[in-house]
């Protein structure tokens, strides 16, 4: 087992001469976290391994599939979907349940449902239900739009459909009238009053509802979602309450409806050892369940099952120190053993695992519109102007005198000058234009700082934020907010990569910053081998060509909870597999167009097309624009409101 609980700081220094695509690969740590989805081509571009016609798995460029989307006129911002990355990790999940409770001798069966709120898009529920049918593999759903979704993908009466979430009659009718039709559906009572509420409306419609229990475990869960589970989880019922509904059940002779016991401690568990406490915890009120007359027969675990989001292996929040394989295994054994010990048949084991399915399968591709440099890159700082300062002559100073040997002091004093400078400034006593020959020549020196240290086996604390401040930022064509707001919510880990020019060393520190008016609008979290960094290597932006960056991992959550900050929206979306060695494009979907997003926010494209239009002849009427000149004012307009929300070349 592998744990961590603290990262160190550490640099390594490598010493290559000539730089490969294997070095891009280790640098990216791609060998790490793409499970073996992902790789660099020797020829130095991002690959992902897909499925071909004859069974054989083959690996595709992304820079290929970006060019053949362009030349079919789909611009980037592009969200990438690969169904064979969907299918291996549905097959993975389950083959290791079936593996495991082939080799332990395990009496019952598991049945996986996949927890629609993860990704909610049509497509993607659609493909695994389809492909997930050859296990018997459900559903869940949360909600009532949720639940109207899932019911209509429902074709199998052996997979299960989990209706969680606050239910109103409404739900409930939809859910009872689904088991009615057959659907292997069961509603998980969240709280305690919506017992009387199901059995009230079972009893109306003539339906012995199928019933279960989500308990609130003691044992808490780990990483971001640690309280989903414990005393003071917001969701489900506490001993006290569980042994209320036992009760209420035998009071009205519907016992006999109570069939399921679920338990959630939390998305993304980095740590096993929590997964298997919790599970114990879990098992014991099965048994007792049992014992108190209930029939049970299903145990749903939940979600929970975490993604190794930076390949570390370790319980960091953004990893896992346990593989599917290893999961299953765990608690096939804890349950088989439990049950076997207590005479008690062993239950259908059920999953929601969500993240652990989705994550891979969607990519995130933009391209690099334009790049600030970090200050301090110019080979001379400026020449000092006549009669200079006191604090100017003693900048200046100090970045002759800088060295190796005495880059600690030359750092403190660069520091106190820049200070004086600007408190100079402040109270009169400077112009703006020492003030900025001064800057320059403080960042001049911050920045041969910054390379010096870089060369340095070991970096004193106090320079330890020259090198993080040093860095270019890198304006990608994307919206943090809309393709990947866990960054920003939660400072969610994922994989970044430029996906050409592999086979060249990235020389450039830098951020990457979206084109949104936020300063929150920006990614600064990296994974690293021994730590998280701030910063991410990139190749000198040239603006020739699309220079393409691509963040991996991005399948779970990002489309649902993404908003339209500045009014930026969804992204082209296309779905790519491979047929006879070549990529096959389809379920393409436009991004929004402007008119799309300002509808969201009740804007009638017709109605400002018509004011713009009255604006125009206004301005005619007033001598400022020919009538020609409104016509193409009126056209530009209208193309504006058609156009892609993100930059068009």
């Amino acid at each position: 087992m592998h744990t961590m609980t603290k990262r160190k700081n550490t640099t390594i220094k490598r010493k290559i001469k000539n730089w490969s695509a294997s070095d891009s690969a280790e640098l990216y740590g791609v060998e790490n976290w793409s499970n073996g989805y992902f790789g660099v081509s020797r020829n130095g571009e991002a690959t992902v391994s897909l499925v071909d016609t004859d069974g054989e798995q083959r690996a595709v460029s992304l820079h290929t599939i970006m060019k053949g989307l362009a030349e079919r006129g789909t611009d980037a911002p592009v969200l990438l979907r690969f169904r064979d990355l969907l299918r291996s990790r549905i097959d993975e999940l389950n083959q290791s349940f079936i593996k495991a409770i082939r080799e332990v001798d395990y009496q019952g069966v598991y049945r996986g449902v996949y927890p629609i709120k993860v990704n909610q898009q049509r497509e993607i529920v659609e493909e695994i239900v389809s492909y997930g049918a050859r296990y018997h593999y459900g559903l869940e759903a949360g909600s009532k739009p949720e639940l109207i979704a899932a019911m209509a993908q429902m074709k199998d009466p052996e997979a299960f459909l989990m209706c969680n979430g606050y239910k109103d009659d409404e739900f409930i009718d939809l859910a009872l009238m689904a088991q009615r039709m057959g659907i292997n559906i069961c509603l998980i009572l969240e709280m305690p009053n919506e017992l009387p509420a199901i059995l009230e409306r079972a009893e109306a419609l003539g339906i012995e509802p199928n019933l279960g229990v989500r308990v609130r475990l003691a044992a808490k869960g780990s990483g971001h979602w640690s309280e989903s589970a414990g005393d003071r989880s917001v969701f489900g019922l506490n001993t006290a309450q569980v042994i209320e509904v036992v009760d209420t059940l035998k009071a009205v002779g519907k016992l006999h409806c109570l069939k399921v016991l679920h338990y959630h401690q939390g998305s993304q568990i980095p740590n096993i050892s929590v997964v298997r406490e919790g599970l114990t915890e879990a098992c014991r009120m099965y048994i007792d369940l049992v014992r108190e007359g209930a029939p049970m027969g299903t145990l749903d675990m939940g979600g929970g099952l975490a993604v190794d989001y930076d390949g570390s292996q370790t319980n960091f929040h953004s990893s896992c120190n346990y593989t599917i394989e290893e999961y299953a295994r765990d608690i096939v054994e804890v349950v088989g053993e439990m049950c076997t010990k207590c005479n008690v048949a062993h239950p259908t084991l059920v999953t929601e695992s969500g993240r652990a399915i989705v994550s891979y399968h969607a990519v995130l591709v933009f391209n690099i519109l334009d790049v600030a440099s970090a200050p301090g890159q110019d080979a001379q700082p400026p020449a000092l102007p006549e009669n200079p300062s006191e604090i100017l002559k003693a900048l200046d100073e100090t970045h002759r005198m800088l060295t190796r040997k005495n880059i600690q002091e030359c750092y403190n004093d660069a520091n106190y000058y820049r200070d004086q400078l600007r408190m100079q400034f402040f109270y009169g006593n400077a112009s703006l234009r020492e003030r900025g020959i001064g800057e320059a020549i403080y960042w001049h020196i911050m920045g041969l700082i910054a390379r010096r240290i870089a060369e340095m086996s070991e970096i004193p604390e106090d320079l330890k934020e020259v090198s993080d401040n040093m860095v270019d930022c890198y304006y990608g064509n994307f919206s943090l907010f809309q393709s990947m707001p866990d960054s920003w919510a939660i400072d969610q880990l994922f994989p970044v990569m430029p996906i050409q020019r592999l086979c060249e060393r990235p020389t450039q520190k830098t951020v990457l910053v979206d084109i949104t008016c936020d300063c929150d609008g920006k990614v600064d979290n990296f994974i690293d081998r021994e730590d998280i960094a701030h910063s991410l290597p990139l190749h000198e932006f040239e603006g020739k060509e699309n220079y393409y960056v691509a963040v991996f991992l991005v399948g779970a959550y990002q489309e649902t909870l993404g908003d339209i900050h500045n009014l930026l929206g969804d992204t082209n979306v296309v779905s790519v597999h491979l047929e006879n060695g070549r990529p096959v494009y389809t379920q393409e979907e436009e991004g929004d167009s402007v008119a799309d997003v300002l509808s969201y926010v009740k804007y009638d494209a017709r109605d400002l097309v018509a004011k713009i239009r009255a604006l125009a002849e206004r301005a005619v009427e007033d001598g400022l624009i020919s009538p020609r000149q409104r016509r193409d004012a009126v056209e530009a307009y209208r193309t504006g409101l058609n156009g892609y929300t993100y930059y068009e070349l």
